[in-house]
């Protein structure tokens, strides 16, 4: 790699390695953790979850708008990437504290911190390339394939991290991950000049940022207060996307128009190449729509409706295998060993709540330890065994653990459970335990709902797990956030092989033709899933996790013709003194397709859904197929 490319591409591609593995680590457990009632995550609705996932996920790629032009004017890319990875690791450790103020504070340091990172050193890397350089798309390849190798590395580190310990310390990984890329960039500082070449004096074509901020951003904020009070009065807004992502939208609409008036003001020999990155952006958007699902509609999917059964993971990987807790059960079919009923407790829906949260109060500890019908001990961590000591529960006293009960966009009633403040120490930690046949026995608290519909499909014939025994199951995450970069490392060599050894005959496909197969690719890959929902009928029973395999495999194909190639075409058609800003409009469109993502994300897989999101990205390939002479004549005019 340092042979044939610019030295710069080496600390460039670790630098973001390492920071993609915090940023996957963290997104891959973010919307398990939003819902999860198991094993100590904020158990909130999914149609909750949908929006904090989505909007968080829109902001992460909105930011990058502002972060290219402050590199552009003020700071320089080395020093944007610098500060932006400082603020991520400052969120991730937030994340790692479990309360919902350091949780939203988390969310909006990583917004921030992302938005001086991201653009900013996927524009260096094109800066280590003069124009016309025919390196410039495998080097973005290879940059991209560096992302991948993060991103995977950080599905083998969440599921143990999470397993064996808790959410909160995933998060926290992650920060040290982004210290790790932080450390990477500062050692390597001064190698990196080429990639920060001095920013171009001002030009009286430019707008300046207090213009940018009074004509831009205001508007876009008073568009977005208006549609999100508007919104609430529409009842088709209420009944389909909610006021929140209608109000994101709208306050979208300037920051659309000013792209269109960038077009519009830009020198005859710039206005080609910025006008061809419109349907680029459009393209971009569509994809990542779909893309980022996985840590949404695809974890919900893998999570729900997946037979994630995995008695093949040897004992000496226990840590890469999660146990099924109660609700696994609820659509498996008959036959899959059901729980011994005598390692369930019932109970009110309230103490399922609380137990789920991995938080009880002293009087329902109280309870417990007096009501011989419950037939359950409280005990110290150290009665169970080591791997099933996650089912620890703080105890609190009563003033200071609160349930609330509300609903969510969608109607959902939900149940979340929580400490105040969020400093009080724990009394003491419990678990709670039966003996079984001579045997000491973690119990599980479950309501009659839950326990109805462990049962619901079982018959005489449905086998019954040893007390105390569980399921053996693959980690939902370790099918969503881990396929897709190991199929990235895998496939990039091949995807540039072949597309070389058609240029070496004579028959190169163009970037704009690769993004227009990306996206006729990733119509096949939804229609699979399409096929893998019906199979399942639409989650009344599990399916098969290949379907989720072959989807990524699939897709990943169609990531590798687009994805790259987008950064790549950006880098190509911006002039020079614009690159920081056009590359911020690939992320914008970015965050536009993630906010859409999260609002799908909150519905529930079906076959119809995956269906429409295929019709949906085959009407923007019939876009780009209309374009391609445009495209094509754009990206030959640049020489690129």
């Amino acid at each position: 790699m340092a042979q044939k490319h610019p030295k710069g591409l080496k600390p460039l591609f670790f630098t973001e390695m390492w920071e993609r593995l915090g940023f996957y680590l963290m997104v891959g457990i973010l919307y398990l953790y939003i819902i999860d009632t198991e094993r100590g995550g904020l158990g909130l609705s999914n149609a909750t979850a949908g929006e904090i996932y989505g909007t968080y996920l829109a902001f992460v790629y909105f930011t990058p708008f502002l972060g290219g032009m402050i590199a552009d004017r003020y700071l320089g890319f080395r020093k944007s990437v610098f500060i932006g990875g400082i603020l991520m690791a400052l969120g991730y450790f937030g994340l790692g504290i479990r309360s919902m103020p350091t949780f939203y504070a988390g969310l909006v340091l990583l917004c921030l911190g992302n938005g001086l990172f991201k653009p900013n050193i996927s524009a260096m890397v094109g800066n280590l390339y003069e124009p016309g350089d025919p390196r410039r798309d495998a080097g973005f390849n290879i940059f991209y394939m560096g992302i991948n190798i993060g991103a995977a590395a950080s599905a083998l580190l969440s599921a143990p991290l999470r397993n064996l310990w808790s959410f909160n310390l995933a998060f926290t990984a992650a920060g040290v991950g982004l210290l790790i890329s932080v450390f990477i960039l500062v050692i390597k500082w001064k190698g990196l000049e080429a990639a920060d070449p001095p920013r171009t004096a001002a030009s009286p074509e430019d707008v300046s940022m207090q213009q940018i901020l009074m004509t831009i951003l205001l508007p876009a904020a008073i568009f977005g207060a208006v549609g999100y009070f508007v919104g609430q009065y529409l009842p088709f807004v209420v009944n389909t996307i909610g006021p929140v992502t209608f109000a994101f939208l709208i306050g979208m609409l300037p920051i659309a128009a000013y792209f269109i008036m960038l077009v519009k003001r830009a020198t005859p020999a710039e206005k080609p190449g910025l006008a061809a990155l419109i349907p680029v952006y459009v393209a971009g958007g569509a994809f990542f729509m779909v893309l980022h699902l996985s840590g949404g509609l695809m974890t919900v999917f893998a999570e729900q409706d997946t037979d994630r059964r995995a008695a093949w993971i040897p004992n000496s990987m226990n840590v890469y295998a999660q146990k099924a807790m109660p609700t696994y059960f609820s659509n498996a079919t008959p036959d899959v060993p059901r729980p011994d009923r005598r390692t369930l407790a019932l109970v009110d829906a309230d103490s399922e709540a609380m137990f789920g949260a991995r938080i009880l109060s002293a009087s329902l500890v109280q309870r417990f330890e007096s009501d011989p019908s419950l037939d359950v001990t409280v005990a110290e961590p150290t009665a169970v065994a080591a791997d099933e000591r996650f089912l620890a529960c703080g105890v609190y006293n009563d003033d200071n653990v609160v349930i609330s009960k509300e609903k969510d966009s969608h109607g959902v009633t939900t149940t979340s459970v929580k400490v105040t403040p969020d400093t009080t120490p724990k009394l003491r930690e419990v678990v709670l335990v039966r003996s079984i046949d001579g045997t000491t026995v973690p119990v599980l608290l479950v309501s009659q709902q839950t326990l109805d519909a462990v049962f619901q499909l079982a018959n005489e014939e449905t086998g019954i797990l040893e007390a105390g025994g569980y399921l053996k199951l693959l980690n939902a995450e370790m099918l969503t956030a881990l396929l897709n970069p190991v199929f990235v490392v895998v496939m990039t060599p091949v995807v540039v092989w072949f597309f070389g050894m058609l240029a070496a005959r004579g028959r190169p496909v163009s970037t704009a033709r690769k993004i227009f197969y990306g996206m006729v690719i990733t119509t096949v890959s939804l229609l699979v899933m399409a096929f893998g929902a019906w199979m399942g009928q639409d989650g009344a029973i599990k399916t098969s996790m290949m379907w989720l395999v072959i989807y990524y495999l699939i897709i990943t194909c169609g990531e590798l013709c687009l994805s790259p190639m987008g950064l790549s075409l950006v880098t190509k058609l911006s002039p020079k003194r614009y690159v920081g800003l056009m590359m911020g409009g690939w992320f914008l469109s970015t965050s536009i397709g993630n906010k859409l993502s999260g609002f799908i994300s909150g519905l529930e897989p079906s076959t119809m859904m995956f269906i429409v999101l295929a019709g949906a990205i085959l009407m923007v390939a019939g876009f780009i197929y209309v374009l391609l002479p445009r495209l094509d004549a754009a990206i030959k005019q640049y020489g690129a």
